[in-house]
């Protein structure tokens, strides 16, 4: 069998970090909705010019259309053996889908690794951070301020805050998790498949070191 995993968790948890680092570590492809959806900008296919369309109008993408990127994402060679899949599926409906592709592979999800979070937690790591201004350099003024508040310590000029960390988007996505993705963990645990809960507060090694351990039992 190939090694599947979905990774989950709310915003700020770090489990894009920890799905590259599973990818780099297990060489089999880390695939994250938002890297679809950007390569979409550049192919040119049927679905592709879809995709291109829907997003000129400015339109959100449906399930069903997400559903087809990773269907096809899994045709390609590199993901014959396993996957490591990050930002889907979103909620139920896509979880039931994602099931139903890997039977046709005479495949399934190995373990679902949940990365909790705090809720507080995760919205200080995402309405804390300011960037540079050539987005080259990242503080958060909980965790990692700057020397002088507002101001990059390398080149002295302001930071800023993008739109989508401002508090009200930041609550917006966090209740999104709970309320839509977050019941994906129940519904797997009900048709029997492996949970393993991971503290996210943790550095970024200690995390990895936690989520291989698992993704290790449960490739052995």
């Amino acid at each position: 069998m190939g090694l599947f995993v979905v990774m989950i968790g709310v915003q700020g948890a770090g489990k894009g970090t920890q799905a590259q680092l599973l990818s780099e570590e297990f060489n089999i492809p880390h695939i994250s909705t938002g890297d679809l959806f950007r390569a979409m900008k550049t192919q040119d296919t049927p679905l592709a010019r879809e995709v291109q369309a829907l997003m000129a109008q400015g339109a959100l993408i449906s399930d069903e259309i997400t559903n087809r990127m990773v269907e096809e994402r899994l045709k390609e060679a590199d993901a014959q053996s396993g996957a490591i899949f990050d930002g889907y599926p979103r909620n139920v409906d896509q979880a039931a889908v994602l099931v139903n592709l890997l039977e046709k592979k005479d495949q399934k999800i190995a373990a679902t690794i949940l990365m909790e979070l705090d809720r507080d937690i995760a919205f200080k790591r995402a309405e804390g951070r300011r960037y540079s201004q050539d987005k080259s350099r990242v503080y958060n003024v909980y965790f990692n301020p700057p020397k002088v508040e507002g101001i990059d310590d390398v080149d002295g000029q302001p930071l800023f805050q993008r739109e989508d960390d401002k508090p009200e988007a930041v609550n917006e996505r966090i209740d999104t998790f709970y309320e839509v993705t977050m019941p994906i963990i129940p519904y797997y645990k009900s048709e029997g498949m492996r949970i393993v809960e991971i503290n996210a507060d943790q550095s970024i090694d200690a995390v990895k070191n936690d989520v291989f351990t698992a993704v290790n039992s449960v490739k052995a």
